[in-house]
């Protein structure tokens, strides 16, 4: 049941009147999910070789985390744990999924949109989804309607990448079908077997705008070659080079058509995952290659959903959020020259690892937090994790969490708003391959995994080791000194720690996968 605007307005009060300054209305919120983008990406967390000035723009004015985790080194168990409040490794099926997976939040689930729109909230979903789409045991209808969906789950509407940019299908969805399909071209999808007679990466190298370094050989697209195969539906494929102005054409039409209402935006950016095939305004302009170019990319969005809030007025009372799903990469699946381009920059910052990995790069990430007049802009070293967003949005709005739901979610809007500097008492990581890492006190445990120390595909260093792992975050945030032999309590403790966590529920480990997300 739906709750009237002015009931909205008496639960927001009540819950912030401990916390913060009173608003005449409840905030909209802004969540702008960045691909990949790296703890040192971002000139406001020390980068040098390259410059954000709209992500240091929203720093600026934000509260600006230094110990904040995505749930997970890869971007579907990431972007799982956000929407349900759910640590993702406790569900099988929540890994890396291919592009034709079906939907794996199910329809009727309370998950942060949905309770948010409960309170009112107009609710939207833009960019990369890579939750599946489709009735599980069911074929996806690329041809018809696709459903369940987003929309299924608590967004209001939604335009997504289905999956990833690297992956067919490389069209659009529109709330329940594909965008601009032409029902005489029909779209065909398969991930075991060549389709159509669409040239391959394999097969025709000569078609590409730069070959792919592991897998991604299969259906070209935009000059690219994909993972998996699509024929048909060409009126609908996306051309990559305009992705930024498609997404944000969108995010600016839901913002200027909800801006009379309280509104929750979900906008999950493309970049800066591969392929990297930004702009034109922005090929050349960062010095360290395509992907320094995406970076590039990725800050003008930034600045741009900045300025349609400042347009509408609506800056003073929206929340904008930006995190990122995961850490870096750099080679992830394509030879496009961004290794050899990086002169010295280094998108992880001081932390060990990278995307896919145990170690600190895979889940801390940037988290900046605006909202004028009721956080306080500066820095904060609380302990956050985005599992938690749901429960303390709902706290944001008033409203309760149906039992059973969101069970991994703790309601840290205290430390949000820059009023608790410390944060969870801990956060549990997860690595590609299943591997668990607990933070606790500035100390943290990586339990023995299998697994090679490096990917030898991405150059990362996983973390993955037999024996166990302890690093004292507070003088080596690097992780390069392992004390479990010199601290066999701690070890115990924090395994104990673990242990608990997991006794409520724990799917088996992963295969290690080289195909990116």
């Amino acid at each position: 049941m739906k709750i009237s605007a002015p009931a909205i307005s008496s639960l927001f009060l009540a819950a912030f009147a401990a916390t913060t300054t009173r608003a005449a209305t409840p905030p909209n919120i802004v969540l702008i999910y960045a691909d990949d983008l790296g703890y040192g990406d971002a000139s406001c967390y020390g980068a040098t070789k390259i410059h954000t000035p709209n992500i240091d723009r929203l720093a600026q004015a934000s509260l600006r985390f230094t110990d904040a985790h995505a749930t997970s080194a890869t971007c579907t168990p990431s972007r799982y744990a956000l929407l349900t409040g759910d640590y993702p490794w406790r569900r099988a099926g929540t890994n890396i999924l291919p592009g034709d997976a079906r939907l794996i939040i199910a329809p009727g689930k309370a998950t942060l949109p949905s309770v948010l729109r409960s309170a009112g909230y107009a609710t939207a979903a833009i960019g990369k989804w890579h939750l599946g789409l489709g009735a599980q045991g069911a074929p996806i209808d690329w041809n018809g309607e696709i459903r369940p969906g987003p929309c299924e789950i608590g967004f209001d509407t939604c335009f997504l990448i289905p999956a990833t940019p690297d992956r067919v299908p490389c069209v659009y969805v529109e709330d329940h079908r594909v965008a601009g399909l032409d029902p005489k071209d029909p779209l065909q999808i398969d991930y075991d077997h060549p389709i159509g007679n669409e040239p391959t990466g394999k097969d025709h190298p000569e078609l590409l705008k730069y070959p792919p370094s592991h897998g991604h050989d299969d259906t070209i697209v935009d000059g690219v070659s994909r993972i998996g195969f699509m024929s048909g539906g060409h009126s609908a494929w996306w051309v990559d080079e305009e992705m930024v102005d498609v997404l944000l054409g969108r995010v600016n039409r839901f913002i200027e058509s909800n801006r009379q209402r309280p509104f929750f935006l979900y906008f999950a950016t493309h970049d800066i995952h591969v392929p990297h095939l930004p702009n034109a305004r922005f090929v050349g302009k960062s010095g360290l290659g395509l992907r320094g170019d995406a970076v590039l990319e990725c800050d003008w969005t930034v600045g741009q959903v900045l300025d349609t809030l400042d347009r509408l007025g609506l800056a003073e009372n929206t929340i904008v959020v930006l995190a990122s799903d995961n850490g870096p990469v750099v080679d992830d699946g394509y030879r496009d020259g961004s290794v050899e381009h990086l002169d010295g920059h280094k998108p992880a910052g001081p932390l060990r690892g990278g995307k896919y990995s145990a170690f600190e790069g895979g889940t801390r990430v940037p988290l900046l937090v605006r909202w004028p007049g009721h956080v306080e802009p500066g820095v904060s070293p609380a302990l956050v994790s985005h599992v938690d967003f749901m429960a303390s949005f709902a706290a944001l709005v008033g409203q309760a969490i149906p039992a059973g739901a969101a069970r991994d979610s703790r309601n840290q809007l205290a430390a949000l708003l820059g009023k608790d500097r410390a944060g969870r008492d801990h956060i549990v990581e997860h690595a590609l391959n299943g591997a668990l890492c607990v933070t606790q006190g500035g100390w943290k445990y990586i339990e023995p995994a299998p697994g090679q120390a490096r990917m030898p595909a991405t150059g990362i260093e996983t973390g993955y080791a037999p024996k166990p792992q302890l690093y004292d975050l507070s003088t080596d945030i690097g992780e390069r000194h392992n004390l479990a032999a010199e601290h066999p309590d701690k070890v115990r403790e924090l395994s104990a720690v673990l242990a608990q966590e997991t006794a409520a529920g724990r799917a088996g480990r992963k295969d290690m996968q080289l195909a990116s997300d």
